[in-house]
């Protein structure tokens, strides 16, 4: 991303997105839809390249105490989801979590993975309400700017809302505490009136199945 301004002066951000990140391919479509609603505008786009609103001060989420940032997410979450538009190009949740299920039949055998396989066999095809999710919210995706905090980096997919809570639950993976994915499960549970269990299921689901990195398999192991 580069830095970059408007003929008026206003500032804005540069960004081009790298080939063949299938969960890159619709971002601008997602920042089109929230239009500014809890994240940052699209200002303008060319293929890859996307012409952003630039955060002021930007300051990351991170930043924030842990309970702070839990109730800055939730808001921003609450100004996100909103139902698709007819015909939109997004990716459906239930046709990733069969994918995901593909994938990890694959994987060497372990509880957690098998415990993700459950999970997605079961969630994907009994949701609820269908959402624009942003699916990738956690502390490097949220910026304090002049119009609030707002959203940053969405790799959209349409599907329930307690799968979007999954980012959350493991964030701050850089000083990762077991005690705290079960609090965040609590939190936006409660805060955000959604179901416990589901919102559980796919935060473990998700931390197994996207990447698969030591820190994303122990935030789902701590859940377990």
């Amino acid at each position: 991303m580069l830095p970059a301004e408007l003929p008026d002066g206003t500032g804005a951000v540069l960004k081009v997105n790298p080939p063949g990140e299938v969960e890159c391919e619709h971002e601008p479509d997602a920042l089109q839809h929230y239009d500014g609603r809890g994240a940052v505008r699209l200002l303008d786009r060319e293929n890859r390249m996307l012409l952003l609103e630039r955060c002021r001060p930007g300051t990351w989420l991170w930043e924030l105490p842990e309970d702070e940032a839990n109730a800055v997410a939730a808001g921003v979450l609450r100004q996100l989801w909103r139902p698709p538009a007819a015909g939109h190009p997004f990716r459906q949740l239930e046709d990733e979590a069969a994918r995901w299920v593909s994938q990890l039949e694959r994987a060497p055998a372990e509880p957690v993975v098998t415990a993700a396989i459950g999970f997605l066999r079961e969630l994907g095809p009994t949701q609820g309400e269908q959402v624009v999710l942003h699916q990738d919210l956690q502390g490097s995706n949220l910026l304090a700017s002049e119009r609030g905090w707002l959203a940053v980096d969405p790799k959209p997919l349409v599907g329930e809302r307690e799968f979007d809570l999954a980012s959350m639950i493991r964030d701050r993976r850089f000083a990762f505490d077991r005690r705290l994915p079960k609090r965040r499960v609590d939190f936006y549970s409660a805060e955000l009136g959604l179901d416990r269990e589901r919102v559980w299921g796919w935060a473990v689901a998700h931390a197994v199945a996207w990447n698969g990195s030591d820190a994303m398999l122990a935030s789902a192991r701590a859940l377990l």
